[in-house]
């Protein structure tokens, strides 16, 4: 689920930091960068590692603080594919159901990935799993809030940096621009469908 990320970066110290250690001034602009952000094709930065190698320190004309070449590891949630999560139900909708681990919610299971047979419940909004019993179906509600365990099958970068106007993006529409605004840089597409996977509840003796 974590992994250790080798970087490196240029870091600027303002004057007014000189008095401190030069390696606690990195350390806290770093994680002021990357802490909870997500690099694109590395994952969710969650805090800095260790700091491996610090080059000279330089100062520039007309700015008065030092830009020091850093080579550091930092730890990022990036889970490998066909891991097992377990996570909470946060929402449902017809795209399937939307899963949170706590720090990070760009978790979708879509309907095709359910164990089937699958229904989508409109009046309760919950997706429900008809199981099959010899004395006829039962319905099994996906609650929101439960716990659900799953199996991590695909992942989606969107690369959000901000890009230059343009005459095609001139002719895009505001409605088109929101949504674009709104696309999460980092998602996970979890799935249920295989015995074990699903909500905690269904598989746990009472």
């Amino acid at each position: 689920m974590f992994v250790l990320v080798e970087m490196t970066d240029t870091v600027r110290i303002p004057p007014w930091q000189f008095e401190r250690k030069l390696n606690e001034s990195i350390a806290e602009e770093l994680n002021k960068k990357l802490a909870n952000k997500v690099v694109y094709n590395v994952g969710l930065c969650i805090c800095l590692y260790d700091i491996t190698k610090l080059e000279d320190s330089y100062i520039f004309p007309g700015d008065g603080a030092s830009h020091t070449k850093v080579h550091f590891r930092y730890v990022v949630f990036h889970p490998f594919l066909d891991e097992i999560l377990i996570g909470q139900i946060k929402s449902c909708s017809q795209d399937g159901v939307h899963v949170s681990i706590g720090f990070f919610d760009d978790i979708v299971i879509p309907p095709e990935s359910l164990q089937q047979p699958a229904k989508f419940d409109e009046a309760e909004q919950v997706w429900v799993w008809e199981y099959e019993t010899e004395e006829g179906a039962h319905d099994l509600y996906m609650d929101i809030g439960e716990e659900i365990r799953f199996r991590v099958v695909d992942e989606t970068f969107v690369d959000t940096s901000p890009t230059g106007p343009s005459s095609a993006e001139a002719s895009t529409s505001a409605a088109t621009e929101e949504v674009q605004k709104k696309e999460a840089p980092y998602t996970l597409v979890g799935s249920i469908s295989e015995p074990g996977l699903g909500l905690l509840s269904w598989w746990t003796n009472s």
